[in-house]
């Protein structure tokens, strides 16, 4: 009954973010000129990793001595989950990653003076701690993606979510990572608040085939692209009794906690996967990550889904047209034509993008992306 309790609340503060974000002011009507307003905070470019293909037998045990891990390239320092609208995190946080034909390996170094965890069961609520979260969304259509969060005492909490919050979806708390291998070293002492850690590393190696939905059992190809994100929970902590306790506020109530992440979600909801950044699967040297084209046109499904949501949160009901959420049907994305659809009634809606190469890309109210090859 807790777990469900401590989940549900986190859920809650999901939806209150989303509900906040999407009651943004209509004040001011939108023009072709300033369409993004108020919204650039969702649409920052997320960062992108270019993950290197190995053949070399890795241990999993949290050192990351073999060669391959070596030449892995360490992402740059997680920043606030809002990004450059919070100060940046006083402890750093990297990951890099590798893969072979069967699995995703992620490693993971945490700076932490004082490295402590509570959670001792698998699938006990481990942000309760301090922790490390992984998000995977290999179809990249915001939906049918995969979350797994690790403590420094390397308990695992694994979930599906069929769809993100936001829109209705809630978690498989059930389902888990089958044939998951995990491992964590820390550099330190755990649980001994009297001395001064120097941190935790993670390293997981991830059977592909246990976060693909159906029967694709395939690897990826070359140039694939899956989007993924990580996060860190951190607790303000003080030592009561010799050991560390959140610090609470004048209710008594614990501190907020605060979240560290590789690519900024521009909102305090990692559950918003369209945010999340981007894996590019490579099995050559040097190669440089190079955005899809239909990532700039989803740009625009997603600038039709936000404001839909505003239009909802004002008036009760979706709007009918683009001319009223302030769109303009024809947009210029990256020097192409392309023809923006909308059909709506007052509790649905479908929109889709169309460009000269005869790609049709849709989303509707539940942020569901689909493409279609041909109009």
């Amino acid at each position: 009954m807790m777990t469900k309790c401590f989940l549900s609340s986190r859920r809650a503060n999901y939806q209150k973010v989303m509900a906040l974000m999407f009651a943004i002011s209509f004040g001011t009507t939108v023009t072709a000129q300033n369409k993004f307003e108020g919204l650039e905070h969702l649409f920052t470019v997320p960062k992108s990793y270019v993950v290197q293909h190995t053949d070399e037998a890795l241990k999993i045990d949290g050192n990351l001595q073999e060669s391959a891990w070596q030449k892995a390239q360490w992402t740059t320092n997680f920043v606030d989950i809002e990004g450059d609208l919070k100060p940046a995190p006083f402890f750093d946080t990297q990951v890099k990653m590798l893969w072979n034909d069967s699995t995703l390996f992620v490693a993971a170094k945490l700076q932490e003076p004082q490295v402590w965890a509570t959670q001792t069961h698998h699938d006990d609520i481990i942000y309760k701690d301090n922790d490390f979260e992984i998000f995977i969304s290999p179809a990249n259509n915001t939906h049918q993606y995969f979350e797994i969060e690790v403590n420094a005492i390397n308990k695992i909490f694994d979930l599906f979510l069929p769809k993100p919050y936001r829109n209705g979806g809630n978690a498989l708390i059930s389902w888990d990572i089958e044939h998951l291998k995990s491992a964590v070293q820390i550099q330190g002492t755990l649980n001994k608040p009297g001395d001064k850690d120097k941190g935790w590393t993670v390293e997981m190696a991830i059977p592909l085939k246990a976060i693909r939905m159906g029967f694709a059992t395939d690897p990826p190809k070359e140039g694939s692209i899956w989007r993924i994100n990580f996060s860190r929970v951190e607790w303000d902590t003080k030592v009561r009794n010799g050991k560390n306790v959140k610090l609470t506020n004048a209710e008594g109530k614990n501190l907020p906690e605060r979240n560290w992440v590789w690519s900024p979600q521009g909102i305090i909801n990692m559950h918003a996967p369209e945010r999340w950044g981007y894996l590019q699967f490579t099995r050559k040297d040097n190669s440089e990550f190079k955005m899809p084209y239909t990532e700039y046109q989803r740009k625009y499904l997603w600038l039709i889904y936000y404001r839909q949501k505003q239009f909802q949160e004002k008036n009760g009901k979706y709007a009918a047209t683009l001319n009223e959420l302030g769109i303009e049907a024809k947009q210029n994305v990256e020097g192409q034509s392309n023809q923006l659809k909308m059909q709506a009634t007052d509790s649905q809606f479908t929109a889709s993008i169309a460009g000269e190469d005869a790609k049709l890309i849709s989303i509707n109210d539940e942020g569901l992306i689909k493409i279609i090859n041909s109009k």
